[in-house]
């Protein structure tokens, strides 16, 4: 009885129908589940293409591990945790780092800049020097030579590479007391411009210099770091390597990995992500009424063949199974039909890059197995839901004169 039930619901759904306004409503539910899919996919797919922008734009920024001091700026023992990490076969390179805000003057124009000091190792971390498109990446001969921030170097004017043209860095000196010259306020230093690197909005007015500058414009004695960054040879082993290294290490200091550096940023998009898809699955869930006034009016068409079914001693359970099975199959429909389309058009996107979020970026699409999953399901347990509850009140057609 169940595969009749099937075979004729899909008889209902594919074969030509007895009224034409019956049709109509039957592929306009197929239509409506279509588009409404093919929207949630879609925009899943947008934001699984921006969390890899993200990390892409985020990964100039912080390492696989960081290594920072709980007790003041400058870490302690720098010896003994340099040769921790230089007995851990788990780690590939690791550089030191020294970050602080400074103000820098060129020709009477001056900006608030972050200087970030880093060892010759640093570009084995984080490979800086490649995104460099003007001039050249620093050669550590010199401490003054920098590599600066193009937006940063934009509003200064600065040539580069800068030759005889230096631009001038302030950092402000800690302390109390009575001012009684220049000298007191802040220690400053010329500096070359070497080239010119992009920030990708994450390190916008960054200027990268050797750590000897930063050493030198904060009276710190050499060897000093404000943070270590590390990067590894396997980042699945990330956990791993981090519970050995604090356990080495002990007080006094912390391991945060990249995930947890941009903690804040990650809940954010992820909150984003889920409101998008509750306003969606809201979106499929009002479709699926659609699906409910085809059941209504295909039952009220087909009442009198219910009838006779009935007769000939086809269960009325087995009849409510093949509302429930037509509805199913709209849902189907409508659901393959989505995920085709939607596939379509992110590989549309992908490849012509025709749509765009403003006149240089254009929207990232990633296609992720997991995002159909996910509107499958969505779209499926909506659609079951509605076909079941309105597949139970076939009786009342049945039943009426």
């Amino acid at each position: 009885m169940k595969n009749i039930a099937f075979y004729i619901a899909s008889r209902y759904l594919l074969a030509k129908k007895g009224s034409t306004a019956v049709t109509f409503i039957t592929w306009l539910a197929v239509g409506a589940m279509m588009v409404a899919v093919t929207a949630m996919f879609v925009i899943i797919s947008v934001f699984s293409g921006l969390e890899d922008l993200n990390k892409d734009l985020i990964s100039n920024l912080h390492a696989d591990l960081t290594i920072k001091s709980t007790s003041g700026k400058t870490l302690k023992n720098f010896d003994n945790i340099n040769a921790i990490l230089k007995n851990n076969k788990e780690i590939s390179n690791f550089s030191r780092v020294i970050e602080e805000k400074v103000y820098i003057n060129y020709n009477g124009k001056g900006d608030i800049a972050y200087l970030r000091g880093v060892d010759s190792a640093y570009i084995k971390v984080n490979p800086i020097h490649k995104d460099v498109f003007y001039g050249t990446y620093p050669s550590f001969k010199y401490s003054n030579e920098v590599l600066m921030e193009n937006s940063l170097n934009n509003r200064l004017s600065i040539p580069v590479p800068s030759n005889r043209d230096y631009a001038t860095i302030f950092m402000p000196k800690p302390g109390t007391g009575i001012i009684n010259k220049e000298e007191d306020i802040y220690n400053k230093r010329d500096i070359l411009v070497t080239g010119v690197f992009p920030g990708k909005d994450q390190l916008d007015n960054y200027i990268i210099s050797p750590i000897e500058l930063t050493e030198e414009l904060l009276n710190l004695p050499k060897h000093s770091a404000y943070q270590i960054v590390i990067k590894l040879k396997n980042t699945e082993n990330t956990d791993a390597v981090k519970q050995q290294l604090l356990s080495s290490f002990g007080k006094n200091i912390e391991i945060k990995t990249k995930e947890e550096e941009n903690a804040a940023f990650w809940k954010m998009i992820n909150t984003e992500k889920l409101f998008i898809y509750l306003i969606f699955a809201l979106v499929i869930f009002i479709t699926t009424f659609n699906l409910a006034g085809a059941i209504i009016i295909l039952q009220l068409d087909k009442k009198e063949q219910a009838r006779s079914l009935i007769s000939l001693g086809f269960p009325l359970s087995h009849l409510r199974q093949i509302y429930l099975y037509t509805g199913i199959l709209i849902v189907v429909s409508g659901i393959i039909s989505g995920l085709i389309l939607g596939t379509a058009l992110c590989y549309f996107q992908q490849y012509t890059e025709f749509f765009k979020a403003n006149e240089t970026l254009p929207f990232p699409v990633k296609i992720v197995g997991k995002n159909y999953l996910i509107v499958t399901l969505t779209a499926l347990v909506f659609g079951s839901l509605i076909s079941w509850v309105f597949s139970k009140i076939s009786k009342d057609y049945i039943t009426k004169n």
